[in-house]
């Protein structure tokens, strides 16, 4: 926001370029925690990975979390901060 603002876009057009740039680094830590849940909960039973119940338990709050925070942290803010700009 501030650099876009410094080159004198419009508050708007420097919200939604910043929204674009984020949405980058966003889904890719997000993604890379979605990998290690679906390894972690095993969902094929290979036999080369040994996970037990709490392993599962795990990995499945893991990912629940780790989607919820994607919804509320690009949909619900970008929402309140578009609402909250008019």
């Amino acid at each position: 926001d501030k650099e876009e603002r410094r080159w004198g876009k419009e508050l708007k057009e420097a919200m939604e370029l910043g929204f674009g740039r984020a949405w980058d680094s966003i889904r890719d830590a997000n993604l890379a925690t979605l990998i290690t849940v679906f390894i972690l909960f095993n969902p094929f039973s290979w036999s080369f990975l040994v996970t037990s119940g709490m392993v599962r338990g795990f990995a499945l709050t893991l990912g629940v979390g780790v989607l919820i925070s994607l919804f509320t942290g690009v949909v619900v803010t970008r929402t309140l901060v578009r609402v909250f700009y008019r």
